[in-house]
């Protein structure tokens, strides 16, 4: 009943959906692209049997990159389908895989959506990353016993409280589960409280990503780019509201020339932080021109796709956003895994262990408030001996939480024709 009650809602939400794709599409037109695959209508097949893994945007589509090459490499009679739900998501998988996956949207959990859905793929095996539990999919898999796994699976507080208030479906759509691949201690305990069955901590998959020999170029090109021997501060994945506040910190920074790098979270803002530096005055560039930062220049804008690793590569030392504000925070792997600093403010609930034990190994640092960040950017940017110690702690902190693909993998491939 309380899934019928649950499935009836979403249908009254149809028509805001619907308008959600057209307000988003103002401002990035390929939300009203495959407009059909959120209903379950699809234009292409897949011949070979399909491993069927859900990344919803950029940053689980980037975490699911070491476990599709590895479930491609060992399954090769296989097709991976990668399903997103944002257009920033498929673009990501798009630049990762080309290809060598299919990709397509996930529909809306609605039932007639998700049968077409699984009519139309029939897929062998699926995997939903991170934080998605989609209650029609789970029981609609479990039906149809087509083994459904959640890995890589974090769950703040916050979200927690969320699925607390839906708990029936929640235990429901948990136990439906073939198995449960939980980053952390803590994320396997509140996925527990919510009724989960048998869970493995297998760790954070975003340790195994490498940047790659083409990375690590991008990212010496860039440093020739925006001046060998200017001091960088980079402000990685900022969110709404952030980047006046890392300004204001920039113009606290009394140490001279220094570059400000400003790479916002999500691309349709990348114009709105435009016009936020020309109301200010400064003196700007775009990171798409492909251009030598002239020496007045004091910020660039980091308009580009899939550069994450060259930006940190090309930096002295890296704010990490969404943590300014209270977002949650990103991800501070990679700039870990790049060995480079890392500064991060006192909002990071989403990544909360991942952070709390990279400031605890020395490679990040805490900052409270803008002031806060203008100070310890300052100190990174001229204490070369800091700057070497926090670099060598980041490295060896991304380096020593390797491994979670090949416990991942092994728990898809232990379950995968085995009853729950």
């Amino acid at each position: 009943m309380r899934r019928l009650l649950y499935t009836l809602a979403l249908y009254v939400l149809v028509p805001g959906a619907l308008w959600h794709l057209w307000r988003r599409s103002r401002k990035q037109p390929e939300y009203l692209q495959h407009v059909g695959e959120r209903f379950g209508r699809y234009s292409f097949e897949v011949a070979t049997p399909v491993i069927w893994i859900h990344a919803v945007s950029v940053g689980e589509t980037r975490a699911a990159e070491p476990l599709v090459k590895a479930l491609a490499e060992r399954h090769p009679d296989h097709r991976i389908l990668l399903t997103h739900t944002t257009p920033t998501g498929r673009a990501t998988g798009e630049q990762l895989f080309g290809d060598r996956v299919s990709r397509a949207y996930l529909p809306y959990d609605l039932p007639f959506a998700v049968n077409r859905f699984l009519d139309h793929f029939r897929p062998r095996a699926g995997v939903l990353m991170e934080t998605e539990i989609w209650f029609n999919v789970a029981h609609t898999c479990a039906v149809r016993d087509i083994p459904l796994f959640l890995v890589n699976a974090r769950l703040s507080e916050r979200s927690a409280r969320g699925y607390g208030r839906l708990a029936v479906l929640t235990k429901a759509a948990l136990l439906s589960l073939r198995g449960i691949a939980a980053q952390t201690e803590a994320d396997a305990g509140r996925l527990t409280a919510l009724g989960a069955g048998s869970i493995e901590i297998t760790g954070n998959l975003k340790f195994d990503v490498a940047p790659g020999a083409e990375m690590e170029a991008r990212g010496r090109e860039l440093r020739r780019l925006f001046g060998p021997s200017r001091p960088i501060l980079l402000a990685a994945s900022t969110r709404e509201g952030e980047e006046a506040l890392v300004l204001d910190a920039f113009e606290q920074i009394a140490v001279a020339g220094t570059l400000l790098v400003i790479v916002p979270r999500h691309p349709q803002r990348f114009d709105e932080v435009a016009r936020l530096f020309d109301a200010l005055g400064l003196k700007w560039q775009r990171r798409s021109t492909g251009e030598p930062v002239s020496a007045d220049t004091r910020v660039v804008l980091g308009d580009s796709m899939g550069e994450m690793f060259a930006y940190y590569g090309a930096c002295d030392a890296a704010f990490i956003g969404g943590s300014l504000l209270p977002l949650g925070g990103q991800n501070l792997i990679e700039a870990c895994a790049m060995g480079k600093p890392v500064l991060i403010g006192p909002h990071t609930f989403n990544f909360s262990e991942a952070t709390d034990l990279a400031v605890e190994a020395g490679a990040a640092l805490r900052v409270a408030d803008p002031a806060q960040l203008a100070a310890q950017a300052a100190r990174l940017l001229t204490d070369t001996g800091l700057r070497s110690t926090m670099s060598t702690a980041a490295a060896a902190f991304a380096a020593t939480h390797r491994g979670a693909t090949a416990r991942t993998v092994q728990l898809i491939e232990t379950r995968w024709s085995r009853a729950p």
